[in-house]
Order: structure tokens, then sequence, then C-alpha cells
């Protein structure tokens, strides 16, 4: 989950005021978690508890673990409908094809024991809110890529896999740069957080590579260094970096999943 936290944070001061270019500083004290690592906790959270009975109850720990912990943070920028949902305590889903259903579903590529369970796990996940079939394919997208990134796969074959089953990945970031803008929905966004994975040489590569093209810069960053993470693992130095901009509630949660 690092890699999304990561992403997330260093995307995070840039997500109103695009840097269209890698050179920029990776951590400052401008920077912050956001909405996408707290839904990311929770999910974990869920998926964590829900484990101990073959995930019988996932559902109930997705909408029990959102709610607990996203209410403690209201103005960690949520989306406006999704914000209701916490805040007004409600449980069905309300056919959103946003980016949220991408960049909260690390943890699903990380514990599955195989491709069909990954792709169960994230479709589940999304489907608490996200349920609408953009949302459930953006969330499929990016667990897949983090399950095939574990496995060993290449970039060639996560390619070919993600072109086969979800979006067509016929673009450079340097063709997109110039026009990409600001989108919120998963066909908008997951397929470039793919991209950017896919052309990166490195963890910290691809988290530039992300924030670069400008656009929803957290979300993007934290969906690419999820599958970065995967990959190429993260240099212990920036998890101590990452860590020490969550609270003690957080971090508690993070410890109690990832030991």
């Amino acid at each position: 989950m690092y890699g999304a936290f990561i992403g997330d944070i260093a995307g995070s001061r840039f997500e109103f005021n695009n840097r269209k270019s890698k050179d920029f500083e990776l951590f400052t004290d401008n920077d912050s978690y956001t909405d996408d690592s707290v839904m990311t906790i929770a999910v974990a959270k869920a998926l964590y508890e829900s484990k101990k009975n073959g995930y019988e109850d996932l559902e109930d720990q997705l909408i029990c673990w959102l709610h607990e912990i996203g209410k403690k943070y209201p103005h960690c920028g949520y989306g406006g409908k999704f914000y209701h949902w916490i805040m007004d305590d409600q449980k069905d889903p309300y056919n959103s094809f946003g980016n949220g259903a991408g960049m909260r579903t690390s943890y699903c590529g990380q514990i599955a024991e195989s491709l069909d369970e990954a792709l169960e796990l994230s479709e589940r996940c999304a489907a608490v809110t996200h349920d609408h079939p953009e949302g459930i394919k953006g969330a499929k997208a990016i667990t897949a890529c983090i399950y095939l990134a574990r496995q060993g796969k290449d970039k060639e074959e996560i390619r070919r896999y993600v072109n086969e089953n979800f979006y067509e990945l016929y673009f450079t970031l340097a063709e997109i740069r110039p026009y990409y803008r600001f989108d919120v929905t998963c066909q908008g966004s997951v397929p470039e957080a793919i991209e950017a994975f896919l052309e990166s040489d490195s963890f910290e590569d691809c988290i530039r590579n992300a924030i670069s093209i400008g656009g929803d810069s957290d979300t993007i960053a934290a969906m690419a260094g999820s599958i970065a993470e995967a990959y190429y693992g993260i240099n212990e130095a920036l998890i101590k970096k990452a860590r020490t901009y969550f609270d003690k509630y957080l971090l508690g949660y993070i410890d109690e999943i990832l030991g």
C-alpha cells in the first residue's frame, strides 16, 4: 500500500496546480495524504478483517470501515456523492464510475492468491459504492496489474493483458501530456495511470511520470504507484518519509495490516 500512499502524498500539491514536467521535489512540507490514502486504508482494514472468514462478510466490513475511518477525515478531499455516502451513513451504491474505485484497491492485488481472486475482490470492493461497470472495470484493471506484477510478469505481458481485457493503451505520455486535463472518471484516468507505470524505469520514475501528465495528480500517482510497488519494490527511505505525513490513528491501522 505504500506505493499508493507515496503517489497520493507526492501528487497532492499538484492536483489543482498541475505540473507538466517530471522535474520537481518528490516530498515537501506542502504535501499531505488525501482521501486516496484514507480510503485505501479503510478498504485494506475491511479485507484484513473479512479474510478471517473467507471474505463472506466483505461487503459488510467495507461499509463499516469506509464509514468508521472515513468520518474521521471529513476534509481530506472526497467527491461530493462519496462525502454524503459516508457522512449520511448510506449503505447502497450510487452507480459511480469515479476513479475512487481504482485508487483504493491496492491491497486486493497484494493479498489475492490468484488472478481470479484478485479480480473478484476488487469488484466487490468497488461495487459497494462504485457499481457502474466503468467503476468496476477501473478497479479490476489496477488490481490485475498489481497481481501480475507480483507474479513477475514483464511489462509487455501486463500491457497485453490490459489491452485485451480492459483498455486499449495505444498512446504515450508524451503524446497526451500537452492536452491531458483533470478527469476523475475511471475511464479517463486509470489507463493513464497504467501507462505511467509501463513507461517507468523505477518506482520513483513511475510517480514522476504519473504527476507529469497533470489532471487528478494525486489519484493517478496513487494508482500508478500501487502497481510500481508490486513491480519494483520501494526504497525504505521513501517509506519512512511517507510515514511522517500520517497521524497515529492511521499509522495504527497501517501497522496492524502490514505488520
